[in-house]
């Protein structure tokens, strides 16, 4: 069966290919690895400059499987130039061929050795144009599945995590498309934690990034919601987030922040938050605190002064959950009131 494949891939006609394709799908592990040493990413990513629909698709499957459980195939189908094609086909008017590419593109980007070379070939613009919804075609980002929308965010995920990367990912103009797709999102799902992975993992690094998200209108507001509304990881990422923007202009941001109504999302997620989450959350209720050395008691200094004693009981009640539950609820209550 592999010298078939490997003569249909190499020398077939058009049907011969797309068979030759299918039955390397459903070859075992060992079959495939042996049939990447023999070189066949090339006919297959030959078949992907086709205007055949079934020709793309069984060649797209192909490089897919030759990925499963294959760093080295992953680097190779890359160093084999298929990000090109790759992106051009991003542009074709087949939703599943573009879902498939997109999926493609998740996978060759999971391998540290691809990242570099994948960003230097104009993905990151190519998926900013993606976002914005003004690529080429008559596609928009409503017109995709979420699964798509998905990978597409992960891709973003998986290239930021080089440092290298990040300057590019911030003057590609991919932050205010994300931002835009939180806004429209439910906060619970999980292209919300995707998103806001990674523009934590942006701001962490770019402080450009940080400033021109801190900047933007409705951020702090779409950020508190996700901390009171959002997934345990989401409201990890967002906390994060806010933490840093108060950190880079405490005397800014700080009210802004405090007039959203950050507070009682802010206790809570102190308790029942991730580990980090919490940790985040009590660093970023110390920033909120007025400082100043004003004696006056009008309503605000009171709520701050709950606030600093309601930590400091939580953090001698640090291993009774139910009791820090309690004292959450009531500054709750008293900060409503």
């Amino acid at each position: 069966m592999e010298e078939v494949v490997v003569e249909n891939l190499f020398n077939g006609e058009r049907e011969a290919k797309i068979k030759a394709a299918r039955e390397l799908v459903k070859l075992s592990t060992k079959q495939r690895h042996n049939l990447a040493e023999r070189g066949v990413m090339s006919p297959l990513i030959s078949m992907l400059h086709s205007q055949h629909y079934k020709t793309v698709e069984a060649a797209l499957s192909a490089l897919l499987s030759l990925t499963f459980r294959s760093e080295r195939n992953k680097i190779c189908i890359v160093k084999s130039g298929a990000i090109p094609v790759l992106l051009n086909l991003l542009q074709c008017q087949n939703e599943e061929l573009i879902e498939l590419t997109l999926a493609a593109m998740l996978i060759l980007s999971s391998c540290k050795a691809n990242k570099l070379e994948i960003a230097s070939s104009g993905t990151i613009q190519h998926l900013a144009q993606f976002l914005n919804g003004n690529y080429g075609g008559d596609n928009n980002m409503n017109s995709i599945s979420m699964q798509a929308k998905l990978d597409m965010v992960a891709t973003l995920h998986h290239l930021s995590n080089c440092q290298q990367i990040i300057p590019s990912i911030v003057s590609s103009g991919l932050l205010h498309p994300l931002l835009r797709l939180i806004n429209n999102s439910e906060k619970l799902s999980k292209l919300v934690e995707r998103i806001t992975g990674l523009l934590e993992n942006i701001v962490s690094f770019s402080e450009n990034a940080l400033c021109e998200i801190a900047a933007t209108d409705g951020v702090i507001p779409a950020l508190i919601e996700i901390i009171e509304d959002g997934s345990s990881q989401c409201k990890e990422h967002a906390v994060g987030i806010l933490l840093l923007i108060c950190q880079s202009n405490r005397e800014r941001y700080r009210g802004l922040i405090l007039r959203e109504g950050v507070m009682p999302g802010l206790l809570q997620l102190s308790v029942d938050g991730t580990c980090w989450a919490k940790k985040m959350a009590k660093e970023l209720l110390f920033l909120l605190r007025d400082c100043s050395s004003s004696s006056s008691r009008n309503k605000q200094s009171k709520h701050e002064l709950i606030i600093v004693q309601i930590l400091q009981a939580i953090d001698a009640e640090e291993n009774i959950n139910e009791t820090k539950t309690l004292l959450v609820e009531e500054i709750i209550a008293k900060i409503s009131i």
